[in-house]
């Protein structure tokens, strides 16, 4: 398989790695059954962003999780991080 066709994360576009996650773009809980790949990170990242409910409404419109600015600066900030970088997720106190 050549870099062209190799696998990408749906959130942030990066090549995907040796750990993937799938995500249900509406939650399982909200009867979702969808799924996107994504990196570990980029699915905490997701989370601790946006509640279940949230993600009912627009999960699977990632242009409008992109909307959020704090999601959008992650996205820009992993963008040169190799595919199986991992660091602590801040997440937001609701």
């Amino acid at each position: 398989m050549s870099d062209v066709d190799a696998p990408v994360c749906w959130l942030c576009g990066r090549p995907l790695g040796a750990r993937v996650q799938q995500h249900h773009t509406v939650p399982k809980a909200k009867g979702g059954r969808s799924t996107v790949p994504l990196h570990p990170i980029c699915h905490k990242a997701i989370h601790a962003h946006f509640t279940n409910a949230q993600l009912m409404r627009q999960g699977a419109d990632r242009a409008r999780l992109l909307e959020n600015a704090e999601l959008a600066g992650f996205v820009q900030w992993v963008a040169n991080k190799p595919p199986d970088f991992h660091a602590p997720t801040r997440t937001k106190r609701r």
